[in-house]
């Protein structure tokens, strides 16, 4: 192998937008994150809409959807 070729890894402080925060090893120091493990619909099984600008409204009014 190559000296001198590979990243410096330091402990990294994760923190997501739902308070959730972790450690890891990264080249970076910290990083914030929209979403994760703790949050992401696949992960706890719920689903959440989030809605900008009434873009559901106006799929379900166009396609005449109901509630």
């Amino acid at each position: 192998m190559k000296k001198d070729i590979h990243p410096d890894y330091k402990e990294c402080s994760v923190t997501c937008a739902c308070g959730n925060a972790f450690q890891t090893r990264t080249t970076v120091e910290t990083m914030r994150l929209d979403i994760c493990n703790a949050c992401h619909p696949f992960f706890t099984g719920e689903q959440k809409i989030v809605d900008a600008a009434g873009r559901v409204e106006k799929f379900k009014a166009k396609y005449n959807m109901k509630k």
